[in-house]
């Protein structure tokens, strides 16, 4: 239930309102924007809200329970804080929006509707589709660890421990050639075995696409180098002479936690966990006798 204020409510009851939309968007990135739909700029909370920016927002639908509500929000690329290259490089993925009712006249008269995250930024020629999803959103995602054979920390976390800023597990190179804005070609990571960087991270230090970062899906030498295949294609277009590091990546198996990281010691799978086929196999033990004994003696 939302607490309007006295002054608030009456405002509301009186024969005429002075009231407006303001969306405030968080990016991950630490930039705060404010936009409004009404004709002047309006101030409020430490952020000002950008007048005529062309945003504007579908009906808000709202239900009781658990499930996640969904808000489109549209606009033209009229503001010059909204621009494609950011849209195109993911820096609103995930962004936190506070949606308010404001009366303009008095912008201390305000309620907050809805708070969410940016879920799907769609872009059309003319326009952009950002949808707001409700805080019910979080309840969708899985929390907590896994069961399962292979490693459930993140390669260099703190459940992990390697030291990804070693150099044995850290490269920097720059772009030779490009073919698809996802496979690049490198004479700089020559010390590395191949298959050193699959399943790692590319983190672009200059060029269009400086601060973005991509995860490998391959990594092989080359007779001119090496050349590193990534699982998307970048946001941005890549040009040679682009520079970037790349951190080793992991399997999460432990064979290679342990030839490649030497960190079985912080494994976080768990490796000898029974699977379908030995609960549909037949009992038989490795020796031919069925004493109860392990499987990996």
């Amino acid at each position: 239930m939302k607490t309007v204020s006295s002054a608030l409510a009456a405002h509301l009851a009186g024969p005429v309102t002075t009231l407006c939309w303001c969306w405030k968007v968080s990016r991950t990135d630490g930039v705060v924007l404010g936009f409004t739909d009404h004709d002047r700029p309006i101030s409020f909370g430490g952020t000002t809200y950008e007048a005529a920016s062309g945003v504007a927002a579908s009906e808000i639908s709202s239900s009781l329970g658990l499930s996640v509500d969904n808000l489109d929000v549209e606009g033209a690329l009229s503001s010059a804080a909204i621009t494609e290259a950011d849209i195109r490089a993911g820096r609103y993925d995930g962004a936190a929006i506070a949606v308010w009712r404001v009366n303009w006249a008095k912008p201390g008269q305000r309620l907050l509707m809805r708070s969410g995250a940016i879920g799907e930024v769609t872009r059309g020629e003319l326009a952009f589709t950002a949808e707001l999803r409700g805080l019910a959103h979080a309840l969708d995602q899985t929390v907590g660890r896994t069961y399962q054979r292979t490693c459930d920390a993140v390669v260099g976390d703190h459940r992990c421990s390697v030291d990804l800023d070693s150099a044995a597990y850290r490269g920097s190179a720059a772009v030779t050639a490009v073919r698809d804005n996802r496979v690049v070609s490198t004479g700089g990571l020559d010390a590395y075995d191949d298959g050193w960087f699959r399943y790692g991270r590319l983190t672009w230090t200059s060029g269009a696409n400086a601060g973005a970062a991509a995860e490998i899906r391959a990594h092989r030498r080359t007779a001119d180098g090496a050349a590193l295949t990534l699982w998307q294609r970048a946001p941005l277009p890549i040009a040679a002479g682009d520079a970037f590091t790349v951190t080793a990546g992991c399997d999460k198996t432990i064979r290679t936690c342990k030839a490649k990281f030497d960190n079985v010691l912080n494994f976080r799978g768990f490796p000898h966990m029974p699977g379908n086929d030995r609960a549909f196999s037949y009992v038989v033990g490795q020796t031919g006798e069925n004493d109860g004994g392990s499987f990996f003696r």
